[in-house]
Order: structure tokens, then C-alpha cells, then sequence
């Protein structure tokens, strides 16, 4: 079997560009950036671009791109479907030809529901299906070659040639809206993703009927080669002390509490409480109660689909399941690339993201990141992206962080949140996601610009920059 050559021998047959940061120290941009727009607060923040860096192009010519956006260069197993494999130190995805891919995406590409965005995007497109072919065009001429969770895939997957797409499916979700209805449509304690005392219910018999339900109409997908893979649910509350939280807030007959007690008997030895729990027994037991939902969903997932990667579950929490080895230890027995939803950072920790590798052994994707521009007349007050002053000010962030995790070398992918801005108008959506500049169009379908630009700058260099950090 081939395999990909390690990154002399793509210098050596292929020649392609040559980058080396510039020589410079203080070869960095200055951005301006605070929370929101409520927060007085600005701090300055370093970022490189790639335009920092000193190109010295050899004679011959960079790699074509393969039929799905990646790189036809060094073909090796092709399965028919989209894998992984990790070449002496360097994750890739492999496209269903064998050839090596990077996974350039934008979430949530639909027309926004509000009365606004539909009466722009007939007026613009005509009709949806005209829409589909031309933000495929819009992508692809921008050097995305994907798009990311919530997106229109099955109108996206009818333009000829599309993007590479990932589904996701919400056997937890669904079953938290059916079980509500129990506590008259509204729990009374819960976090903020809206369980009750933060808890996914993953011990609950009735769980495994959703999970079913949620996942069966994948079937549909099972042989579609743009396909890379799919979600189960987003951002679950896995909590560090989910032990005492079923010990102490659920009734003693709850399937919950029920799974916890017998769990921690059985650890200690004998009819234990929580004067009992140490820090050790929080950190199996969120193990524990982590893969008693990762199992379930995975298993679904090959039964109705065995040729299609699982993504994982989108972890998000900085202070939980991101710095929890146990979850991650478990995560890599059944997913094949990490969904991580990236926010609060100005750019990637390297040594964060070596331990997610260390503790799963597998890749990750960047599901969720961006940043909010102060110049698109938006209000700007909610979500989590940092606030900048201008769209140039975005396009540099988007450099200097996808820049980062091509340094990891465990990163095959990121996805811009999102593809078109927030309508302040429309209060149906949540909250988090009412009033503020986080897409790649506005409400009226025009591209921002310059932030489109320099995304398209920096996909283009991909892979020379890959070299770069590989040589």
C-alpha cells in the first residue's frame, strides 16, 4: 500500500512554494479586541498573517487540487470514503481517491430564516436551489472546500461536484425536548445549554429509543462520497463534578442516580456516599458516564452507516471536557476525529492541543470559532467571539489561529462560525446568537470584504505552509 511520503519527498517532487517567516522579531500585527460591545475594555493582541512570511517559489508548480478539495499528491489507500491516517507526525484526512486533505469549512451554510434574509436571498438568487450553486461557487473560489454542521446539506449535495459535508444528528437533544415535557415544558435548575442540574441523561432506558430515532434517517447519506462525517448533539454539559450532581440533585429512583450509587458501590466496595468521593472517583466516573452516552451513539452510527467517520460530540467547556484526560481517553476508543468548538482564546494553545492527541491518540476539527466585526453596523453584544474593529481586523485573526493549528500538526480541519450574520430581528433564535457579525455575508447576501480576501489568502497556502511547519 502507498502512503503519503513525509515532507522531503514532497519537496523533492514536487517543489512546491517555500515560506520562512520573515526575519523580522516584530513581524506581527496589532489587533484591538474585547469581549463585546458592552465590555470597555480593549486589548491588543499579536498576530501573524502569511504575508509576514518570505516566498521563494521554485520553478516548478504547487500540487493540483484532487476532486474534493485536497491535494493530488502521494495517492494513497483509496477506500471510496474519507479516513485518517497519520503520517510520521502529521495527521491528514484522506479524501476517498487516497490523497491528502484538509478540511477549509464554513458552518451552517443556509439562507437565514428571518423575513429579511428570505425576501434578500429571492431577490438575489431567485430561488433556493440558484442559491446553492452559487455560494458553492462563492466557497470554492475562496479556497473552502466544506461545510460544517447545520448547513442545507441536501440542497447543497445536489450542485454538481459539491462541498464536502459533515451531518449532525441530535439523539441527546431530541430526547431532552421529549423528556421536558415531563416538568411542564421547562426544567426549573438547569445550565446553559438547557439540561436540568447540567446533566445529560444518558442513563435513562427511554434515551436509547431516541438515539433510534436521531440517527436511522442517516442511512440516506451512507454512500455519498462527499460525505465526511457526522455530529452527535453539541456541546454537552460534561461536567467535572457530574458525580455529585446525580448523588445530590436527582430522586434516589431515577435511572441517574441509580447508575451513580451502583457505580460508586461498586468502586469502593461497599455502601458509600459522598463523603466517600475523592477527585479521583470524579474523574473515573466522568469516564464512565461519558462512554455510557459515546458508545451508544457510535454504535448507531456504524449500524446505519458503516462507511462514514463519527466526529464526535463537539466538546466546548475550556475548564471541563477540554482539560479532562479521562473523556478524552474514552473519546478515542469511538470517534475518529475530536469536534472541538474553539472560543476565548485569541489563538490555539499548542500544548492544549498536544494533549488532546495524547490523551485520545486521534485528530481533531476546530467546529466553531470566529470573531465580530465593529464596522458592520451590527449591535455586537452577544456570543462568544471576540469583538474587532474592523473586517480586516477578522481576516487577520483568521490567520494567525488556523495558522496555529496547522503548527499542532493534529488539526485536519476548521470551520468558520458562521456563514451569514445574525438578524437583530429576528428573536426566534437563541439568545447567543441574536444580534452580532459573525458570518461571511450579512443578512443581504454581500460578502464581507476584506475579510474574504485574506481567508481566501491563507486557504490558498495551505499547504505550503504545511511544508513550512513539516520541513
Amino acid at each position: 500500500m502507498m502512503q503519503l511520503k513525509y515532507i522531503c519527498t514532497l519537496i523533492i517532487f514536487i517543489g512546491v512554494q517555500s515560506i520562512l517567516y520573515a526575519q523580522d522579531p516584530n513581524g506581527f500585527y496589532e489587533v484591538k479586541a474585547r469581549k463585546n460591545a458592552e465590555d470597555p475594555n480593549w486589548e491588543t493582541y499579536q498576530a501573524k498573517t502569511v504575508d509576514m512570511m518570505t516566498v521563494m517559489e521554485d520553478k516548478r508548480k504547487s500540487p493540483k487540487e484532487s476532486n474534493y478539495g485536497g491535494w493530488k499528491i502521494n495517492q494513497s489507500n483509496a477506500t471510496g470514503f474519507f479516513r485518517t491516517e497519520k503520517i510520521k507526525d502529521r495527521w491528514w484526512i484522506i479524501d476517498p481517491d487516497g490523497y491528502p486533505f484538509i478540511h477549509k469549512g464554513v458552518a451552517v451554510v443556509r439562507p437565514g430564516k428571518s423575513e429579511k434574509q428570505q425576501v434578500s436571498m429571492n431577490e438575489k438568487y431567485g430561488n433556493i436551489q440558484n442559491w446553492a450553486i452559487k455560494e458553492t461557487e462563492l466557497l470554492k473560489e475562496n479556497g473552502f472546500n466544506g461545510t460544517g454542521a447545520w448547513s442545507d446539506v441536501d440542497r447543497l449535495r445536489e450542485v454538481e461536484n459539491p462541498l464536502v459535508y459533515t451531518v449532525i444528528v441530535n439523539p441527546m437533544g431530541s430526547y431532552k425536548s421529549e423528556h421536558i415535557k415531563r416538568y411542564g415544558g421547562e426544567y426549573l435548575q438547569t445550565g446553559w445549554q438547557g439540561f436540568r442540574f447540567d446533566l445529560a441523561m444518558v442513563f435513562d432506558p427511554e434515551f436509547d429509543e431516541y438515539i433510534e430515532k436521531a440517527i436511522a434517517p442517516i442511512q440516506k447519506y451512507a454512500n455519498d462520497k462527499h460525505l465526511l462525517g457526522y455530529y452527535t448533539d453539541n456541546e454537552l454539559p460534561w461536567k467535572n463534578d457530574a458525580l455529585d450532581r446525580h448523588l445530590t440533585y436527582l430522586a434516589k429512583d431515577e435511572p441517574g442516580y441509580l447508575a451513580a450509587k451502583k457505580w460508586l458501590d461498586e468502586r469502593k466496595g461497599k455502601d458509600s456516599d459522598l463523603d466517600d468521593v475523592n477527585d479521583d472517583d470524579r474523574l473515573a466516573f466522568t469516564a464512565f458516564y461519558f462512554e455510557t452516552y459515546i458508545s451508544k451513539v457510535s454504535a448507531a452510527i456504524k449500524k446505519y452507516d458503516p462507511n462514514h467517520m463519527f466526529l464526535g460530540c463537539r466538546f466546548n467547556q475550556e475548564k471541563e471536557e477540554l482539560q479532562n484526560p479521562a473523556i478524552f481517553e474514552v473519546a478515542g476508543k469511538y470517534i475518529d476525529i475530536l469536534s472541538v468548538n474553539h472560543y476565548r482564546k485569541w489563538e490555539p494553545d499548542l500544548e492544549i492541543l498536544a494533549n488532546w492527541e495524547k490523551w485520545s491518540g486521534k485528530p481533531f476539527i476546530i467546529t466553531e470559532w470566529y470573531v465580530k466585526g465593529e464596522d458592520s453596523g451590527l449591535p455586537n453584544r452577544t456570543g462568544a467571539g471576540w469583538n474587532v474593529p474592523t473586517q480586516k481586523d477578522r481576516g487577520i485573526f483568521y490567520h494567525n489561529f488556523a495558522m496555529k493549528l496547522l503548527e499542532s500538526k493534529v488539526c485536519v480541519g476548521w470551520h468558520w462560525f458562521t456563514y451569514q450574520d445574525n438578524d437583530p430581528l429576528d428573536l426566534t433564535t437563541d439568545y447567543s446568537n441574536r444580534d452580532s457579525n459573525k458570518g461571511i455575508v450579512d443578512s443581504e447576501f454581500n460578502v464581507y470584504e476584506p475579510l474574504m480576501d485574506l481567508m481566501k489568502d491563507f486557504n490558498e497556502k495551505v499547504f505550503d505552509i504545511i511544508l513550512v511547519f513539516d520541513k
